[in-house]
């Protein structure tokens, strides 16, 4: 089985079976979240057809997703479509879907660096691109942004090896090291073109290293920037502040109106507490993330490095070729990002995350006719989703 570009898959959803609709899937922990990985062959062309099945799939809208794939939280209720690439610079194609968990939408408005982590082993595991013998680095396009990140992980015998001595926070135990590496990024690292904008009343700094974020001190929206998810959640005032920088960012940034999108990300900073160089809070966009992704991680990393950012006075930072030890509410997130200062460019970013195969085989999505609310297509979609 082969796959296609990830947006012109040839598959009809219905698997080979002659009874109730059946697919292969994947399921996958990739670094701190958890997702469905799909060849795009496997699923259907058209993204409508594709968005309804994978609502059935993973058991959306419901809060606790109990009749699908879903685990009742964003982290849980990620999709990856993966196809060999047409890109002589790349392997494959790499198609990151957010699925809703209460609402029937599904969103390809951004990237997600944590379910990346399994797109490598995931490709060879499907035979898209040959094991090595000790290792294999795979090279993926990211559809969503057009970006791209070279995965390399261990392939002993000339099979992923899951196993390993790497412990990554918020995951129990250790398994095998996946290093990502980005290249250079396409974009400005300042999208704004400043290194501080006011916005809605509050000195932000707005960053893209992968992923637009909006930095800001937790001081200034009068919270400690140590509180709990759950805390912050339950915080209405500050749900409004946050709502309010977020869709003034949206414009400044260049992404338009953001009011249905899951970007920009919102990073509240404060001094670290445990040895790191700055404690984050980041929302996702309404939800506090229990952790912090990997591009999130990325792009706060860089900003911190920008000098006269918001980040200074409130992080504490090594020399400049020293990783970024991003502390989150479950742990840390390492970065090793190297700036350029001038004109100011991101001259490396890697990072250290780990995946493993949870099972592989033929996932029965509930029927259309059962489903508890017809699933729609929400406008928030791109193009690049029918690419």
């Amino acid at each position: 089985m082969t796959g296609t570009d990830a947006g012109t898959g040839t598959g009809t959803g219905t698997g080979s079976g002659t009874g109730p609709e059946e697919v292969r899937c994947t399921l996958m922990r990739g670094g701190t979240s958890k997702g469905a990985y799909f060849l795009a062959a496997d699923l259907p062309a058209d993204p409508a057809a594709r968005d309804d099945l994978l609502l059935r799939t993973m058991g959306s809208p419901d809060p606790g997703q109990i009749d699908g794939l879903g685990g009742g939280h964003p982290l849980t209720s990620k999709v990856a479509v993966v196809s060999g690439s047409a890109d002589p610079d790349a392997d494959v194609d790499y198609l990151f879907l957010q699925v809703a968990v209460d609402t029937p939408e599904v969103t390809d408005r951004q990237n997600c660096g944590n379910i990346l982590a399994g797109v490598g082993p995931f490709a060879v595991e499907r035979g898209l691109v040959p094991a090595g013998e000790t290792e294999t680095s795979v090279r993926i396009r990211m559809l969503n942004t057009g970006e791209r990140a070279v995965a390399t992980f261990p392939t002993p015998g000339g099979r992923v090896a899951y196993d390993g001595d790497t412990a990554i926070s918020g995951v129990p135990g250790t398994a095998a090291a996946v290093v990502i590496e980005f290249p250079q990024g396409s974009g400005p690292l300042l999208p704004t073109g400043n290194v501080r904008d006011t916005v809605a009343g509050t000195e932000v700094t707005c960053v893209d290293n992968g992923m637009p974020v909006v930095l800001i001190p937790a001081a200034a929206l009068r919270v400690t920037g140590y509180e709990t998810p759950a805390e912050l959640e339950a915080d209405a005032a500050l749900a409004g502040r946050l709502r309010e920088i977020r869709l003034a960012a949206g414009h400044l940034m260049g992404l338009g109106d953001v009011e249905g999108a899951t970007v920009p990300k919102l990073t509240l900073l404060a001094p670290p507490r445990d040895g790191g160089a700055v404690t984050t809070r980041t929302f996702i966009p309404v939800r506090c993330h229990t952790s912090i992704g990997v591009l999130g991680a990325a792009s706060v990393a860089a900003g911190l490095r920008v000098p006269g950012g918001v980040g200074e006075g409130v992080a504490r930072l090594g020399p400049s070729g020293d990783r970024v030890r991003v502390e989150h509410p479950t742990g840390f997130l390492e970065v090793d990002v190297r700036l350029d200062p001038g004109p100011l460019v991101v001259r490396r970013t890697a990072v250290v995350r780990t995946a493993r195969k949870i099972f592989d085989g033929t996932v029965f999505p509930r029927s259309a006719a059962t489903a508890p609310i017809p699933a729609q297509r929400p406008g928030g979609h791109h193009d690049s989703a029918a690419r």
